[in-house]
């Protein structure tokens, strides 16, 4: 199948890209690595009449740390994240666990973390990687620029509160401090599949005591959600001996988070090959898992700094 008609505009400016984007009597979608739009216009699921293809707008392009952020510009392709290096500190430590899981090789190279948030897939690793940090969308539009917060970012499956005349310019995601460990786990059937469920966490740890505690579902509801309650039960609390292996025990904090996620902040639905009932486990044994690799990742870096200063 083919795409239907549609026309082809390529800006050089954010005032051109946002100009296309402001006819307001034209069905238009942003071009940036159009992993996800080239597949549903082929399949004649979105049928725009007008591409804005961005590529081609240097100002759009680099990520740099601002302050204590992390600013992504809308052309930073998923592959920039690979290495742990790419970005300081447990941020960058996240985001190349994170990258592997997005797909394969030459979708990573062309695909992008703002075109992520635009598509808002419920099965995105960035999407719920910045609800859970609580990431700023930046938008520009024809009455300017605005900064949307992730966590009143999304609405539902591709919908959001961007206009449709509003064009992404960055991601801003906040670094996170010296004290904090991080971890991402997905499921899928295959590799080449959406996840069925996935969990990032960044757990903050002072003095053995959990301070701070982050934990985004991907796949666990309509849209990328943050697992407040989950979060709330582990504040106070003491990590004390880890365990050695994936397994927790019943009455173990993290497998208590776990069973609070699944049942109080997931409302996960029906799928081919994972309805609601078993997502709802994975849940539970994938956020315990999860802050049990966060909360080993925070070990280690406190070793490691200790280590350095003797």
């Amino acid at each position: 199948m083919k795409p239907a008609p549609f026309d082809y505009a390529v800006p050089r400016t954010i005032a051109e890209a946002v100009e296309a984007l402001g006819d307001t009597g034209r069905k238009a979608q942003v071009l940036a690595g159009g992993q996800s739009l080239i597949l549903e216009m082929h399949l004649q699921r979105v049928r725009p009449d007008l591409v804005v293809d961005i590529n081609h707008i240097p100002e759009l392009d680099g990520m740099r740390v601002e302050g204590d952020e992390l600013r992504v510009g809308a052309l930073v392709r998923h592959a920039a994240f690979e290495p742990a290096t790419a970005v300081p500190g447990p941020l960058g430590t996240l985001l190349s666990k994170t990258v592997v899981n997005i797909a394969h090789p030459p979708i990573r190279s062309r695909g992008t973390m703002a075109g992520s948030f635009g598509w808002a897939h419920p099965a995105s690793e960035w999407c719920a990687i910045g609800v859970a940090l609580d990431a700023t969308v930046e938008v520009t539009g024809p009455d300017g620029a605005r900064a949307l917060p992730a966590g009143d970012y999304f609405l539902g499956p591709h919908r959001t509160t961007r206009r449709p005349q509003e064009l992404i310019t960055a991601v801003r995601l906040p670094l996170l401090g010296e004290n904090t460990g991080v971890s991402f786990i997905e499921h899928r059937r295959t590799h080449f599949t959406f996840a069925q469920v996935a969990v990032a966490a960044a757990l903050t740890v002072h003095d053995g005591v959990i301070a701070d505690a982050r934990i985004g579902l991907v796949n666990s509801a309509d849209r990328p959600i943050r697992a407040r309650a989950a979060e709330d039960s582990l504040i106070g609390t003491e990590t004390g001996p880890l365990p050695a292996g994936p397994r927790l025990p019943g009455e173990h904090p993290f497998a208590r988070a776990g069973r609070i996620a699944a049942t109080q902040d997931a409302a996960p639905l029906d799928q081919p090959y994972a309805d609601a009932e078993y997502k709802r486990q994975a849940i539970a044994v994938l956020v315990g898992r999860t802050l049990l690799e966060a909360a080993a990742d925070q070990r280690a870096r406190l070793t490691a700094r200790e280590g350095y200063h003797r």
